[in-house]
């Protein structure tokens, strides 16, 4: 296929390499979904420890010497099918502990860790290197986000900029001081530009200079431009307004998919779902509830609604459900989730940690899938539900009303309903969600509509690549 044009993707994480959230599923999926539009992509990342070991297989392509305290050297390859670079500087990336902090919080240099990231990113994409020379440069979060402002303010040498915010709680912010140590231009610094409440904030520098903006969904874009979504950045989106979109996330079909599952199961043969909810409930030693298995697979924090599920869960289990939980996060909603497992013995279940290999199960077998985020930008875990039938309760906000059709009473007179919708974000409403669930996993036939609706709705990236590449198109042009 003819090359329309290359793009230049720095992030702090992806798939197959390193993941701790979402944000490493959409960077690692975007490159070869872009690939039948005609967009080369090649990933940039930091060498963290636990990468070093695939440079030995891999080329140099780029060298920088003097890099906040160190030399930087970048090398080039390809790992599951995806192009990576990895930047080697190990003053900044050879350490225990995970990409962003130690055992003892945030690494205290994770300003000039990720702004060294950003900086090469930027002088890569305007100088070209390795006989390439990308079109565009993407920056995805906070992590990435000097980077469209460096190529800002050093040129862009013809090549555009697009800044993706997967989660604008997480904003980069350092103090003013740093400003000519992260090399930015202190003419810069005001509110129009760099200043943010008196210090810096890298996600902002990325949303003021980057020549486009995404969200993951356009329900976040929307909400972004609110003080209870926008965190302090609500201003500089709704400012920005004519160059934001939204563009949903999608779901890897080929590894998440419900023909390749132990006992396979489809729309139109789901006695294997029927096995795997048996087996499932075995696995936990649960006898199989009248009513709907539900299923939580979630980082347990506030914002994603776990402190609900107390208040919510006795008066769904005292219906016939059934829940299982697996995650970790916020030591007290371990807790809670725990008391909930003794509570309730044999009908809650409680995994902390995470196993893919018993998420796959999870979604395979359960009837429902519970998502009372109080803010989403986009889900994923909705999308898993949708593409196994596992019934999605969600709620309303960001991806979730984006991706899940309520069950209405229109919805389902139209044949159209995949889901269950809440609002506001809170037990009165959750627990009203919950009966609803309830109820229509009672009638048979409208439960059987509503998983061949779920089943049948697109969740793969072919939508969401196309749009990209449309937004791609004419910038640094």
């Amino acid at each position: 296929m003819q090359v329309k044009g290359r793009v230049l993707s720095v992030a702090s994480e992806c798939v197959p390499l390193i993941k701790t959230g979402g944000l490493a599923d959409v960077v690692g999926a975007l490159p070869a979904a872009l690939r039948p539009f005609g967009w080369e992509m090649r990933v940039l990342l930091p060498a963290y420890r636990r990468l070093r070991g695939h440079l030995a297989a891999m080329r140099e392509v780029w060298r920088e010497p003097a890099l906040w305290g160190g030399e930087g050297v970048v090398y080039a390859g390809t790992v599951e099918g995806v192009e990576v670079l990895l930047l080697d500087a190990p003053h900044l990336y050879d350490r225990d502990g995970g990409p962003y902090n130690a055992s003892a919080g945030d690494w205290p240099d994770n300003a000039q860790r990720f702004a060294a990231l950003s900086w090469v990113a930027a002088r890569m994409a305007r100088e070209g290197f390795d006989g390439w020379k990308p079109d565009v440069l993407h920056a995805h979060d906070w992590q990435a986000g000097f980077a469209p402002a460096y190529l800002a303010y050093g040129g862009t040498g013809g090549v555009g900029s697009v800044i993706t915010v997967h989660n604008i709680a997480f904003q980069g912010w350092a103090e003013a001081t740093l400003i000519d140590t992260l090399r930015l231009p202190r003419a810069a610094f005001h509110p129009g530009h760099l200043e943010y409440y008196g210090g810096l904030s890298s996600l902002k520098a990325g949303l003021v200079t980057a020549d486009r903006i995404t969200t993951v969904s356009p329900s976040y874009a929307a909400e972004l431009t609110r003080a209870e979504y926008g965190m302090g950045l609500q201003g500089v989106i709704a400012a920005r307004g004519a160059v934001v979109s939204g563009i949903l996330n999608g779901v890897d079909t080929a590894l998440w998919s419900p023909e390749l599952e132990p006992v396979p199961f489809g729309p139109k043969a789901m006695k294997g779902k029927t096995a795997n909810r048996a087996a499932l409930c075995a696995e936990f030693g649960m006898a199989e509830p009248e009513g709907p298995l539900a299923i939580v697979v979630s980082r347990l924090t506030d914002q994603k609604g776990i402190d609900l599920l107390p208040a919510v869960i006795p008066d769904f289990v005292a219906a016939g459900g059934a829940l299982i939980v697996l995650g970790s996060g916020d030591p007290a909603l371990e807790s809670a989730m725990r008391g909930l497992e003794s509570r309730f013995p044999g009908r809650v279940a409680v995994r902390i940690g995470y196993d893919e290999g018993l998420s796959h199960r999870l979604f395979a077998g359960a009837d429902a899938v519970l998502v009372p985020s109080r803010f989403e930008p986009c889900g994923l875990t909705q999308m898993y539900g949708l593409r196994y039938g596992t019934i999605p309760v969600v709620a309303a906000v960001g991806g979730l009303a984006d991706t899940v059709i309520h069950a209405s009473p229109a919805a389902l007179a139209a044949g159209v309903a995949t889901g269950v919708q809440f609002h506001p974000t809170d037990a009165l409403a959750f627990a009203h969600a919950l009966r609803q669930l309830c109820a229509l996993y009672r009638d048979r036939k409208v439960w059987a509509r509503l998983q061949r609706n779920a089943m049948s709705h697109p969740v793969g990236w072919e939508t969401s690549a196309a749009a990209y590449a449309a937004l791609y198109e004419g910038l640094g042009k």
